[in-house]
């Protein structure tokens, strides 16, 4: 009989890595090495080391242990803030460190290795779960000022129009009100309760601009689009920002050829990168991180779409799999779907079809129709996917720019799939749980839904030819009044009393513009629906106002300071 010999347990050492806000890490010079800065026998003496070095700091946090040469090591991480008291103490970015393995101490090389799954949090040690990256700013703590810098600025964001219709009819941010009627006379506007601006593009916008003021001396990025307006984006451009890709994720170069550098390749720590409003996937964040960049400071991910991804782990650490309805290409669903996968499985559904498609193979128990799932949903679920598992459970969390009432349909219609198979409707969260759907959405929908009910002759939905929430808007208007709504850019697109340059944003000849006739010829006063998406500033709504009452004679309009006292004297 012979006895199995155990391996005698490793000596054990604790360590703490120290990242300052660019997410750079503590390292000891140790003569002609890089070493470990901060050990001891237990986590109190390794805390001590890391406060002889730095008064403050986050709580060291464990995150994972590795064995490094003949020792184990249970490492522990802390964000730490101010000049190292240690002279011989300095801050490497993680690249620069992973690029001289040779010049580091065994242990530390060793130990870095094992980074990677954890460095998308390094940023955020310093938050708590139930903390928000970038709350929004109470009203009376924004930065209006920062858009007016000069005339194209003012143009583009001020409407003294538009703040005395917010004025009158925002009594409340979260619910729709009845619309404002603005009457000129020749023509009378229709005005819903809420459009335009959302709190998180305001807040992101706002972050922007104080950048680019703030840091004169330094190279200004944004990862991609800040939102989805061209002239929000083009205005930025004229202020020095760059974008470091586009809204798909794909590189822009050093000077716009394909085989030059990618401006990716050209960061350094000492370079500024916002992260918009969308938010931002897992692996851009990761690059980010080990190039010692600062994350968090210049994280302007919306607060509503940060509260999508607490609502999907917490669905995940209670079993769920998580239904994202969404557009995979869009960078939202993107920036979710990787937030997701840290803690559930997930798959991402485009509309209430594809859920019809994927109730299908939940209802059956023929494994060949559900092995059928990897094909319908190739490239649209997490790569651990496992359908004799994950499918027993689920719980829906949405792209914040759709449409809330598409969402809930998604929902009832798995707890009818549910409910047929198994009895009951408990598998299917998120149907009791509002809270990953956007208000800011929602109410501007709801506004509009109370203007549609007026009598109208034509509507017209404001905003990028990128924007998933100007084209819901739209999808309202097309509804009710067919080829008289109207998806533009701006005041631009209308070419004339008689034609405006629509654009088609699904289907047949997606992608382009067309010609729509649409003001009849005869003199009698016209009522005309105006409405801007979540990412259209006030100023283009003013100057489509202004386009449309150019098209007849002065005689017969109410000038628009008439109009602003009106509504100001109501207010």
């Amino acid at each position: 009989m012979t006895t199995a010999i155990t391996a005698p347990a490793l000596p054990e050492l604790v360590c703490v890595f120290a990242f300052d806000a660019s997410n750079r890490l503590a390292v000891r010079q140790l003569g002609s090495k890089s070493g470990l800065a901060f050990t001891g026998i237990d986590i109190a003496m390794a805390t001590a080391r890391l406060e002889s070095a730095f008064g403050a700091h986050t709580p060291p946090a464990e995150f994972f242990s590795a064995a490094a040469g003949s020792r184990n090591y249970r490492v522990f991480f802390a964000q730490v803030s101010g000049t190292p008291a240690d002279a011989e103490i300095e801050f490497w970015a993680l690249e620069k460190l992973n690029s001289s393995p040779a010049a580091l101490a065994p242990s530390l090389a060793a130990l870095l290795g094992q980074l990677e799954p954890h460095l998308v949090e390094i940023p955020y040690l310093h938050l708590g779960e139930n903390d928000f990256i970038y709350k929004f700013r109470p009203a009376q703590e924004r930065n209006i000022a920062i858009y007016a810098q000069d005339d194209a600025s003012r143009r583009l964001y001020q409407s003294q129009l538009c703040a005395a219709i917010k004025a009158l009819a925002r009594q409340h941010e979260r619910s729709a009100a009845a619309p404002v009627v603005l009457d000129f006379g020749a023509v009378r506007y229709v005005i819903p309760s809420h459009f335009g601006f959302c709190l998180g593009v305001k807040n992101a916008i706002e972050r922007a601009y104080e950048t680019l003021a703030e840091n004169p001396g330094r190279r200004v990025f944004m990862l991609s689009e800040l939102i989805h307006n061209p002239f929000v984006n083009e205005d930025l451009l004229r202020r020095g920002l760059r974008y470091l890709q586009t809204d798909k994720g794909e590189p822009y170069t050093v000077d716009g050829r394909p085989n030059s550098p990618q401006l990716w390749d050209t960061l350094t720590p000492d370079d500024i990168v916002i992260i918009p409003a969308f938010g931002a996937t897992d692996d851009d964040k990761r690059r980010l991180v080990r190039k010692g960049i600062a994350v968090c400071q210049y994280d302007a991910t919306c607060m509503l779409v940060e509260k999508v991804w607490k609502a999907a782990r917490s669905y995940g650490r209670e079993g769920y799999t998580i239904v994202i309805h969404g557009k995979r290409e869009h960078e939202e669903t993107k920036a979710t779907f990787s937030n997701t996968r840290r803690y559930a499985p997930a798959v991402i559904v485009r509309n209430l079809e594809e859920t019809r498609r994927l109730g299908e193979i939940i209802a059956s128990d023929d494994p060949a129709e559900r092995a059928k799932f990897y094909d319908v949903f190739a490239g649209r679920h997490t790569p651990d996917f496992d359908i004799t598992r994950h499918l027993d459970r689920v719980a829906v969390v949405n792209q914040t720019t759709l449409l809330m009432n598409e969402t809930l349909a998604i929902i009832e219609h798995l707890r009818g799939v549910y409910r047929a198979k198994f009895g009951d409707d408990t598998r299917v969260g998120g149907s009791s749980r509002r809270d990953t759907l956007c208000y800011a959405t929602q109410v501007n929908q709801d506004a509009l839904s109370r203007a549609l009910a007026e009598p109208l002759d034509a509507a017209f939905v404001i905003g990028g030819k990128n924007s998933s929430n100007t084209y819901q808007l739209f999808r309202l208007c097309e509804q009710q009044l067919g080829e008289k709504a109207f998806f533009i850019q701006s005041e631009a697109s209308i070419l004339s009393r008689d034609l405006v340059e629509h654009y088609v944003y699904v289907g047949a000849g997606a992608g382009r513009t067309e010609p729509r006739v649409w003001w009849p010829g005869d003199a009698t006063p016209k009522r005309v629906l105006v409405t801007g998406g979540a990412s259209c500033p006030d100023g283009i709504i003013q100057q489509v106002i202004s386009r449309i009452n150019s098209f007849f004679p002065p005689a017969a309009l109410r000038g628009c300071d008439e109009v602003v006292r009106q509504l100001e004297s109501v207010v």
